[in-house]
């Protein structure tokens, strides 16, 4: 039972800290691996094996790889994506504990939510200061580093969830240790954009 127990809050804060990043490659990878019996995956996640989840997920994996190497476009996706990835890891949180009593599956969803926000904020606002550099390369190199991280820790998740619960808890004190200094950074950077928009004017 106390397997049971990790298992499924390691899959529930791991999938919603992921989604957070990227939602469409973790749900293709859950639903690969559980189509191909490679894993069983708690709740009612084993939804994600069906084909058309797989395959939309797919598509909007794709259309999101191109996305988000174009500036520009990757603000405004990720801005858009604010109101996609946050409730998707909470249902993806709530999901995972369909087995249990009302009260723990609301705890998931509220926390899944949580748990998105942090890790699509914190993509989010380091996607818009590289988005701000002339040159593409950074940009291009944080987007794969975030598809890589993305298909490998699902895939650490699925195998080894305490280890991936470690990992999301040690991200979420990160997080709140460093909120400030972020707040403070973006808007020293949007002060900065708005001067040079008044010096150009």
């Amino acid at each position: 039972m106390t397997a049971d127990w990790i298992t499924t809050i390691g899959t529930a804060a791991g999938s919603a800290w992921l989604s957070g990043i990227n939602l469409y490659a973790t749900v293709v990878t859950l639903g690969v691996l559980q189509r191909l019996h490679l894993v069983k995956l708690p709740g009612g996640l084993d939804i994600l094996g069906e084909w058309w989840v797989i395959g939309l997920a797919a598509t909007l994996y794709l259309i999101e790889f191109v996305a988000d190497k174009i500036p520009a476009v990757d603000s405004a996706w990720d801005a858009v994506h604010t109101f996609i990835r946050v409730p998707a890891g909470a249902i993806l949180a709530a999901t995972a504990f369909a087995d249990f009593d009302p009260a723990v599956k609301m705890a998931a969803m509220i926390l899944g939510g949580g748990i998105a926000l942090s890790s699509h904020g914190t993509k989010a606002a380091t996607r818009l200061a590289a988005n701000t550099s002339p040159e593409p390369v950074s940009n291009v190199a944080l987007s794969l580093t975030e598809d890589v991280v993305t298909f490998g820790s699902t895939i650490l998740m699925v195998f080894y969830p305490i280890v991936m619960l470690i990992i999301v808890v040690i991200f979420l004190i990160v997080v709140i240790w460093l909120a400030p200094k972020i707040i403070r950074a973006l808007r020293r950077l949007m002060e900065s954009r708005v001067s040079r928009h008044n010096v150009q004017r």
